[in-house]
């Protein structure tokens, strides 16, 4: 076991989930912030538990194949871009193979399954500039100057940059000019520490197919002095659609308060995904990478294999993204959505693109869809073909997934930006009558861990059965059993092929290969029993343990 403040000379040998390197000393695992796979470093410990410990790179030895010169200098600081120094085309075997990984570990997926069905990730040919969203906290320095910036990594210490990599160049015109407005009129900046100061945060939207351009200043009080003189040095950048302020008097991490009100031009911004227009205002939750962001809903359309004869339910739908863009396709698309400022402009967005056969309700998912379907309405027809979710990062409530399995959709489309939550529900849903079939990962935030994943699940189908009733711990014992019994051939099938296999199973794949059942494998009294049917993997797998024990 190492100790605090021991050095090491370590080759980082993985990657981590955040994407730091991995590295081991003897047996000791160190997780090691800014390393990439194939660097020889020399690292210092900052953290050490029992069996793996935390350390700060403080010198490369031997540069790996993989690393690349960041583009921005404060790239190791900031904890916006855990990954720049990994050359692109390793992020995006890295987020594929994070995905792959929860989905088998987590979510019991088996790896054969997944050789199937996984897709290769959709990764960005210009992976810089991409985002139409940008949110700046301000700081004060020693000298009382104020400044903007991004959170130092695990911290709110704010280093000073105007000029993200990620982001779109007017950004940083923008932050000079509140910049310098704040040092005329000799307006602070807020501290969280002590609370006091006016300026907390300035969000930034940037249409990609409009050029249209959005600001919001977050306060910490009810006015700014002086406000006019900043909006007419804004109101003149080209662009330029919306100013507005939005008050937050609350000691909290959360940016944006409760609502807003417009400084100048109008409450939102118009941007296209595809075909479709969505209206944008300051609360609206609108994904912040456009090219990626008509991939992933293209991809969901694709997924979803719609006819026009289609109902679909859209969950946590946002400003109705998704919702338009399968209202396409779809006879009728419900989109439910917990922001009620969202909806309005889901609503509206409908209105403006003359889409007619949608409808938005307001309120959390787990809460309305249960609700409607316990509704008479829902009894008297009211389903669902498809049902599409793209929840938060912690995934799906467990009410909800009750309610979307008891509504028996033919298809869910799950759309998740965090791999492990996806991977938990997808275990859930598999387990209650579906099965995987197509997997992609799109890389929505290159430079950074982050990373977007659709999968279709499909429901199994149970109307395919054969009408037996088995008492298998009372089976007759055959000729070809007295060389494996089902114990054996199940832990054959799990330590080669890492399936878990039931003994119906193992009885139907012998039955198929026509081995002697014994006399108490009787035809069923029930007039419909219905028995689920061996999964083509696992039947494949038993086959193979068949052979192996010579019974076939």
């Amino acid at each position: 076991m190492m100790q605090k403040n021991d050095t090491a000379v370590i080759e980082i040998i993985d990657i981590g989930v955040n994407g730091e390197g991995i590295g081991k000393v003897g047996g000791y695992t160190l997780f090691v912030k800014d390393a990439v796979i194939g660097d020889q470093v020399e690292v210092k410990v900052m953290k050490a538990k029992k069996n793996y410990g935390y350390a700060k790179l403080m010198r490369i030895l031997e540069a790996s194949v993989y690393r690349t010169e960041p583009r921005c200098r404060y790239a190791r600081q900031c904890g916006g871009c855990q990954i720049q120094e990994m050359a692109y085309d390793r992020q995006l075997v890295f987020k594929e193979q994070k995905v792959r990984e929860d989905l088998e570990r987590i979510g019991g997926v088996d790896k054969m399954i997944l050789d199937k069905v996984m897709e290769p990730i959709a990764g960005m040919e210009q992976p810089f500039g991409y985002r139409n969203k940008a949110q700046f906290p301000f700081g004060t320095d020693k000298s009382g100057e104020p400044y903007a910036g991004f959170y130092a990594g695990r911290t709110h210490d704010i280093i000073a940059n105007t000029d993200c990599a990620l982001g779109v160049p007017v950004n940083r015109t923008i932050l000079e000019i509140i910049l310098d407005f704040m040092k005329k009129n000799g307006i602070r900046a807020y501290n969280e520490k002590t609370g006091d100061g006016l300026i907390r945060h300035v969000l930034m939207r940037y249409g990609f197919a409009t050029d249209e351009i959005m600001v919001c200043l977050v306060i910490n009080g009810g006015e700014i002095p002086n406000v006019s003189w900043l909006v007419d040095r804004l109101k003149v950048i080209e662009g330029m659609t919306s100013i507005s302020v939005s008050v937050n008097t609350a000691r909290t991490n959360v940016i944006m308060g409760d609502s807003y009100r417009v400084l100048w031009g109008q409450s939102y911004i118009t941007d296209c995904i595809g075909e479709i227009k969505y209206q944008i205002s300051p609360l609206s939750f609108y994904q912040v990478n456009p090219v990626q962001t008509e991939t992933l809903y293209s991809t969901v359309l694709e997924y979803a294999d719609l006819n026009g004869s289609e109902t679909v339910w859209d969950l946590y739908c946002g400003i109705g993204t998704i919702s338009l863009f399968l209202a396409q396709r779809a006879k009728k698309v419900y989109g439910v959505e917990i922001i009620p400022q969202a909806i309005e402009d889901a609503r509206e967005n409908a209105r403006i693109n003359g889409i007619n056969n949608v409808e938005f309700f307001v309120g959390r998912a787990e809460e309305v869809l249960p609700e409607y379907c316990g509704s008479s309405t829902c009894d008297a027809g009211a389903y669902a073909d498809v049902i599409v979710v793209d929840p938060p990062r912690k995934g799906c409530d467990s009410v909800l997934l009750d309610t979307i399995v008891k509504m028996q959709p033919e298809k869910i489309v799950y759309v998740s930006c965090d791999p492990a939550t996806l991977a938990r529900d997808v275990k859930m849903l598999c387990g209650s009558g579906y099965e995987v079939k197509r997997v992609r990962a799109v890389d929505m935030f290159p430079m950074t861990v982050h990373v977007e994943t659709v999968v279709l699940l499909s429901k199994l189908n149970t109307k395919q059965h054969i009408e037996v009733e088995l008492n298998l711990d009372e089976l007759d014992l055959t000729a070809a059993e007295s060389k494996a019994t089902y114990d054996e051939i199940k832990a054959y099938v799990l330590e080669k092929y890492g399936l878990k296999v039931s003994s119906l199973y193992i009885s139907q794949v012998k039955r198929k290969c026509g081995l002697d059942m014994g006399q108490n494998y009787n035809l069923s009294k029930k007039e419909d029993a219905k028995v689920p049917q061996c999964p083509p993997e696992k039947e494949a797998a038993i086959v193979e343990a068949l052979k192996h024990f010579h019974m076939i």
